[in-house]
């Protein structure tokens, strides 16, 4: 387990708190269309912190080829379709190039920041010349507006219960997602960024935003710097 992440409830825990039944469990939000239409048909695509194959499966029944990348092979084991890569993100180079790297799950926001370079540079390491970079970001909100709760329509709650300071401008978020059977919490740690920090963060690793792909600025597309 990393330091400063945790994960209850049963089943398989990841290195950094994720529940694999649960996240086995979640459903597909609207992140497939949002990179459908962002990114061109049939795209090779990067997918970096896969899980169990939430948008990997989505992508791949959209006409994408998906390589997808996660430190938890108890993860991988549940991908169908794509090709797996068992590793971290940060120590990832492949020697190829893709269309399209993704980086969803607010891997972004990671606590430490030589994880976040890491990843960033793993991101500008992969994209094609001509290719883009997917970044899911925090809303600007996500660690203000706590205790929050949302009721999924398939009958579950999720919880984002609290976000405590824990030194050098990181939080210990700790979430909750209940089901009628089970119940399953996570603590990990996250670095609020603001939009100029974040844009920031991705000059350092050679990249820009491109376009803010949503109204609430939560999905970017960036490229490489000119």
């Amino acid at each position: 387990m990393r330091e400063g992440y945790e994960g209850t409830g049963p089943g398989a825990i990841t290195p950094d708190g994720c529940a694999v039944e649960l996240y086995s469990r979640l459903p597909v939000g609207d992140e497939p269309d949002i990179i459908a239409a962002a990114v061109p048909a049939g795209a090779r695509i990067l997918e970096l912190g896969s899980g169990v194959g939430r948008m990997t499966h989505p992508l791949l029944e959209r006409g994408f080829t998906v390589t997808a990348v996660d430190e938890s092979a108890e993860m991988l084991r549940r991908v169908r379709g794509a090709r797996t890569i068992c590793s971290p993100i940060e120590d990832l180079d492949l020697g190829e190039t893709f269309d399209v790297v993704l980086l969803a799950s607010f891997l972004v926001h990671a606590g430490d920041v030589r994880v976040r370079q890491g990843l960033l540079r793993t991101c500008a390491r992969h994209v094609a010349d001509g290719g883009s970079v997917l970044i899911q970001r925090e809303g600007e909100d996500y660690h203000t507006d706590l205790p929050r709760e949302r009721v999924d329509p398939s009958g579950f709650t999720v919880r984002m219960v609290s976000a405590e300071p824990v030194g050098d401008g990181v939080n210990s978020v700790r979430a909750e997602y209940v089901f009628p059977d089970a119940v399953w919490t996570q603590t990990f740690l996250a670095r609020p960024l603001s939009r100029e920090q974040f844009e920031q963060a991705l000059a350092e690793a050679g990249l820009e935003v491109d376009a803010y792909l949503t109204p609430d600025r939560v999905w970017v597309r960036a490229v490489a710097m000119g």
